[in-house]
């Protein structure tokens, strides 16, 4: 089960990604962190660049409302959606699913 945490700035929760994939896209939950396959290499931020274009893609945000909150060099990392509430994010997940 996922754990979302909801502020005054978003909804956070964690993401464990998977980089060098064959292609990207939800590979599941693993620990109660969404598992992301990124087809972006983890070199020079493009890892975390393709995580915030998925993300933001996927849930119908902008770019600017995806911000990694901690793990920039992880695969483990803590994700912040801005302008949504835990139900729409919920609900968002499940339709991609």
């Amino acid at each position: 089960m996922i754990q979302f945490k909801e502020s005054a700035a978003g909804v956070s929760f964690a993401v464990r990604v998977q980089p060098r994939a064959r292609r990207t896209a939800l590979a599941g939950v693993l620990d109660g962190a969404i598992k992301i396959a990124l087809a972006a290499p983890p070199v020079d931020g493009k890892a975390n660049e393709a995580l915030i274009r998925f993300l933001a893609e996927l849930l119908g945000v902008s770019r600017s409302a995806v911000e990694i909150v901690s793990g920039d060099t992880s695969r483990n990392k803590v994700v912040r959606i801005s302008g949504v509430s835990i139900e729409q994010l919920q609900q968002r997940l499940e339709d991609s699913r």
